[in-house]
């Protein structure tokens, strides 16, 4: 059994997630920031669905979140940050100086078999030649809570099931045959502060071959250092890599 099991079996019961508006954390504030990998291919996202399918019955109605692997976390966007979790142009100019600096080329990874957080289960993910835990360094260092496990979400716990119950059911997908992405670009992502595990869309893309940032939509501050912008306006839903 491996260690990430082990702890989820010891916790004895999921987490439960509920579907409600969180006004105390999102303040108002409409949208929430990260940067993530997109790999909403078709493999992946049959592979999601068929491990919710496996699960159902444990999971919250409703998630609508394309896959994705999480780099760092950024906040909600704004020109004029004022609270310790806004996202603010210093931040992303930060950010966008790792990236550049890091000079990381395209890299390959593998999505694999179902696994658990007690708050969620995911797809497991292997790194073979570390390009997701630099970036993740690069973008936001070690988590102070814990070991950072790239991963790619299935979906949310809807209730406090046992860990013994549910193990069984992660260990019969556990070793899904791999399927191998191929990473070009890192993105910046948003999605409805007011809406959990509602959609994902692309902000921002940093291309990792050319280290140019291309605008997706209206940058949410008034200076984006080195990038290109598009048409005003223009949103766009992740589409396949």
């Amino acid at each position: 059994m491996s260690l990430l099991s082990e702890a989820f079996l010891k916790a004895g019961h999921t987490l439960a997630n509920v579907r409600r508006d969180f006004p105390e954390w999102h303040l108002g504030r409409p949208d929430y920031a990260l940067w993530a990998l997109d790999v909403d291919t078709q493999a992946v996202s049959q592979a999601v669905a068929v491990a919710a399918h496996h699960l159902d019955g444990l999971l919250l109605d409703g998630y609508r979140r394309q896959p994705h692997i999480t780099l760092a976390l950024g906040g909600f966007p704004t020109a004029t940050p004022t609270h310790a979790d806004d996202y603010g142009p210093a931040a992303f100019d930060a950010h966008l100086r790792a990236l550049r600096s890091l000079g990381l080329a395209p890299f390959e990874i593998d999505i694999g078999g179902l696994a658990s957080f007690t708050s969620a289960p995911f797809l497991s993910v292997g790194d073979p030649d570390g390009g997701i835990q630099r970036l993740h360094q690069a973008l936001g260092g070690e988590r102070p809570e814990g070991r950072y496990i790239p991963h790619v979400t299935v979906g949310l716990f809807s209730g406090a099931w046992p860990t013994a119950e549910v193990l069984p059911r992660l260990e019969a997908l556990a070793d899904l045959l791999p399927i191998r992405c191929r990473i070009e670009r890192v993105s910046l992502m948003r999605y409805a502060a007011t809406e959990i595990g509602g959609p994902l869309a692309r902000l921002a893309d940093h291309d990792l071959s050319s280290g140019r940032l291309v605008w997706r939509e209206t940058p949410p501050f008034p200076s984006a250092a080195g990038s290109d912008i598009p048409p005003p306006g223009r949103k766009e839903f992740i589409r396949p890599l």
